[in-house]
């Protein structure tokens, strides 16, 4: 058995800086529902029922957990007033990949029948 750094480990030692960050990222964004919200937050500052309305088929807690994962990772803050959601810089920043993310997957992703993607089109 080799002695490789484990990609599962993001803070092992021998990871170059890029493949951390990259794993950080991945861990936080590419958890289900989170660039959803992310986006529905792009249309603007909205209240919880507001964001709910935007990620169709998300549940209450669901959306509640994402919305304080994102609000701890710094990607989006909570105002007091009627709890109010919005993109901080760094969430509004995401916003670019986000994007490209979404270009890519049409471009090359092929959605199933039961709306899931995971196959490569070959063109």
């Amino acid at each position: 058995m080799t002695n490789q750094p484990s990609s599962a480990n993001p803070d092992h030692p021998e990871l170059p800086p890029q493949v951390k960050a990259l794993t950080h990222a991945f861990a936080l964004l590419g958890r289900r529902w989170s660039g959803l919200v992310l986006a529905a937050l792009a249309q603007g500052p909205a209240g919880l029922g507001e964001v709910r309305e935007r990620v169709p088929g998300i549940s209450d807690r669901m959306l509640a957990d994402r919305l304080h994962e994102l609000a701890a990772a710094g990607l989006l803050t909570r105002t007091s007033q009627r709890s109010c959601y919005a993109l901080t810089p760094h969430g509004d920043a995401f916003l670019i990949p986000l994007a490209a993310l979404a270009v890519w997957a049409e471009e090359h992703l092929v959605v199933t029948p039961t709306g899931t993607g995971g196959t490569s089109r070959r063109g």
